[in-house]
């Protein structure tokens, strides 16, 4: 059996991620200018246009520095290649740690299309309350997170059979 054809779920999961997280940025890009807001639940969440120059939660964003969207790309490239490479050694029967990771790969491949194309990531869901903002994210960064909470729940043993019950 191929690794494309044992991994078929993850390939899945990556690559309707990736559409997804493509369809909404290509939806948002002519119906928001930078920094303008609609109000879908008052006090709890608002699409706002933010680019992301920087790397997660906008660190680096106002650094500025030479070829910065090459070097951010580049670093974003090697990081994904890595979680790729993970990809292919976790063992088929820890299905739980297999989403998780194709949900990061999805999302990390969603990001790094913006960056690589834009020169910034495209984020737009604002959720705050009493004035206190979360970072604005996108589909790409919240299967991201899911996707880590994924595999923190696989090594946490959650959803595996117990080989010695008690």
């Amino acid at each position: 059996m191929s690794v494309f054809a044992s991994r078929r779920l993850e390939l899945i999961i990556t690559v309707t991620l990736v559409i997804a997280d493509q369809i909404t940025k290509a939806v948002v890009r002519p119906a928001l200018t930078l920094h303008e807001s609609i109000e879908v639940i008052p006090g709890f969440l608002d699409l706002t246009r933010v680019h992301n120059t920087g790397a997660a939660f906008g660190m680096l964003n106002a650094v500025e520095f030479p070829f910065k969207t090459v070097v951010l790309s580049l670093v974003a490239a090697i990081a994904l290649g890595g979680v790729a490479w993970y990809a292919v050694t976790v063992p088929l029967s820890d299905r739980l740690a297999r989403i998780g990771v194709a949900g990061v790969l999805g999302g990390a491949v969603g990001n790094l299309i913006d960056r690589a194309t834009a020169g910034y990531v495209l984020d737009f869901v604002d959720a705050y309350w009493n004035g206190w903002h979360f970072w604005a994210f996108n589909v790409a960064d919240a299967a991201i997170t899911v996707g880590v909470i994924f595999m923190i729940l696989d090594i946490l043993g959650l959803g595996k059979r117990a080989s010695n019950p008690v």
